[in-house]
This record gives structure tokens, sequence and C-alpha cells, in this order.
């Protein structure tokens, strides 16, 4: 398993929960990160052999990759995030003979290039790269519809796999912490990056709006990024300076699951975000953007849930308003949907691709 980093991201989250979950019995598992220097900060099973590369970046460590490659000679490779997949397929023709590649991807391609989140050069990378992928692995159905209509992938190409979620867990800490909420509310909990793409500064207009039906109304944004000064500059020109908080890097988000009021996401564009299936998981109320056809499919018509009908701070603040005035204080739901997320059956999933992966080995 190749992954540039174990940060906070949801691809870094499901590349650990591999880590510890896929068979040791089957398998005997190796986890490289790739620009990490450090040894990763998550529990590993020690039957996992950690592999440190320490490159500057993804794009400078094609020697790294390839000298452990070569080493380990893997019978399957399974590399996540799309920079990292670009170049472990560059480098295949060079690997042992037989290594089978898999490759996650985490995200909408043609609504992250339509965005300007990607070079321009990514778009012939992906169309020329990815099909020399054994599989491709998409978190939806409709992300995987994207990848065949944007670069002509064959559809026997792509593996639709949930991502696992550890929903006992979520739903045993949410039921064991305290409430780290102050003030009346409503409390609005929001976890993301703090870059342009995860659409906060649209949160913020959409909270400006809505304080003025409920005055008390709070948020809190769990994440970090490169944006955190623009947004609080904006925070103090609407008038939020307390009305917001910024927590930072929170590796659970469970914590503040108790006395929140919903859980909203404001991307701009998303795969299927693990943040949103982590609240889910704990039964928060959601509110949503359509930020790509999965969430939109995930959401749309489920009880408790409010899919916002455009993506603009007004149509998320008119989805919020509808929200608030139908709920009840700390009302939670089932959210059904979360049931194919469970990690056993996630887990389950992915170790049948890999077997079939196995069964299909060149010699």
């Amino acid at each position: 398993m190749l992954i540039p980093h174990l940060g906070g991201g949801g691809a870094e989250q499901v590349t650990a929960l591999l880590a510890q979950r896929l068979s040791r019995e089957k398998y005997e598992l190796y986890l490289g990160l790739v620009t990490h220097t450090e040894h990763a900060h998550i529990p590993l099973p020690l039957e996992v052999h950690l592999q440190v590369l320490g490159a500057r970046r993804v794009s400078t460590s094609a020697f790294r990759l390839l000298y452990l490659i070569r080493r380990i000679k893997p019978a399957v490779i399974l590399s996540s995030m799309a920079h990292l997949n670009f170049m472990v397929l560059l480098l295949r023709p060079f690997f042992p003979s037989g290594t089978r590649v898999l490759v996650r991807q985490n995200g909408t391609a043609s609504a992250a290039l339509a965005f300007g989140d990607l070079p321009f050069y990514t778009r012939p990378l992906y169309r020329f790269l990815y099909h020399h992928a054994d599989r491709i692995i998409c978190q939806t159905r409709a992300m995987a519809t994207d990848l065949a209509r944007e670069f002509e992938i064959a559809e026997k190409q792509l593996a639709v796999l949930s991502n696992p979620i550890n929903v006992d867990s979520i739903r045993k800490e949410a039921a064991r912490e305290t409430d780290h909420w102050t003030g009346p509310g409503p409390h609005l909990l929001a976890v993301g990056r703090l870059e342009p793409v995860k659409g906060f500064d649209m949160l913020l207009e959409a909270l400006a709006a809505v304080r003025k039906q409920f005055p008390d109304t709070d948020l809190l944004i769990a994440g970090k990024g490169a944006q955190e000064n623009e947004l609080k500059i904006r925070c103090h020109d609407l008038g939020l300076e307390f009305a917001v908080r910024f927590a930072g890097y929170v590796g659970r988000p469970a914590m503040y699951f108790p006395g929140a009021s919903l859980f909203v996401l404001s991307s701009r564009h998303e795969g299927l975000p693990n943040a949103l299936l982590e609240a889910a998981a704990g039964g928060l109320p959601l509110v949503a953007l359509p930020a790509s056809g999965g969430v939109a499919d995930l959401l749309r018509s489920e009880p408790g849930a409010w899919l916002a009908t455009g993506i603009s701070a007004l149509d998320l603040a008119a989805s919020l308003l509808e929200a608030l005035h139908t709920l009840q204080p700390e009302q939670r739901f089932e959210h059904a949907f979360i049931e194919e997320y469970r990690i056993d059956r996630a887990i389950h999933a992915y170790e049948n691709l890999i077997d079939k992966t196995l069964q299909q080995r060149r010699p």
C-alpha cells in the first residue's frame, strides 16, 4: 500500500484502516509513506512492514519508489492519491514481472479539473496512464461514470468500493464524550482542510444569513490549511468573530458530535468525504451542497438530510434555515445508508478485489 503520507485526509484514513484491518493471515502487508520522514502516528499491527521513503515530494520520489518495489517484489500494489497513482503507473514498465497495480481515485476528476485544483497537464495523465492500472477503485458509481466518460476508461477497469468507516467506534466515542459547545446554539459543525474547494467562505456567508433568524447560531470548523487567515478576516468583515471557532486539525471529529445541531458539507466539489460519512454514523442531521453526484445520490430524499439545490452561499443558507426550522434540539437520525460503509463489510470488499487481482496474476 502506497500513500504520500498519513495526514488527516480521507484517503489517509482509508489507507490507515486498510493497514490495520486487512487480513495478515492472507497477505504480507507493506505500507509505504512516500513523502513522510518519520514513523506514522497511527497504531499499526506489528505484522505490517512500514516503509518510510522520505522524499521531498511525490514528483521527486521515482528512484526511491522504484528501488522499494524492486526490493520487495509485491504481488499487488495499492496506490492512493492521484499524483502518486500517476507516478506508480509511469514506473510500472520497470516493476518486477507480474506485479499488479490497483489505484484508488479519491475525488471526481472532471470537477477538480474544472475548478482549477489540478495543473493543466493532469488531464492527459489521467487519459494515458490510468489505462495501465489493473483496476481503478472509485468510492461511488458517479465517480466511476465520470472517469469512464471523461477519459474513455473501460468499465471492466473500474471497481466501486465503499470507504471503510468504523461506525461502532464513532458511536461509542460520541456517546461517552462530554458536550464541548457553549451557548444556546444552534451549533453547526464542519470538517475539512481550509482550502477554497471546501467552500468555507460560502459557509461563513450562509452563517451570517442564518443568524438573522437564529441569532445564537455558532459554527466550529475542524481543520487547518492555507486559507485560515483569509477566513478569519472574512469572519471579522461579517461580524462573526464570536460566532466561529477554528479548532485546527482534529483527529477525532466525533468529540464534537454531542451537542452539535447538525453537520455541514459546504464543499464546491468532493468525491464522498469521510467527514460526511462519520457524521452520518454519529446520527447527526446533515446539510450539504451537491458537491458531487455521489453526495447527491447518497443524501437525496434521505431523512435527516438537506441537500441544497445549487452550489452557492444563498443555496446553503436556504438549506440550513430549512433544517433548523424543522429540527428538534439535538435530534438524531439512523441514516440507514451508513450500513454499507461499515468497516468489516468494506474491508471484505477490498479483500475480494485483491484476491481477484491475485488470481489474475500472470506468471
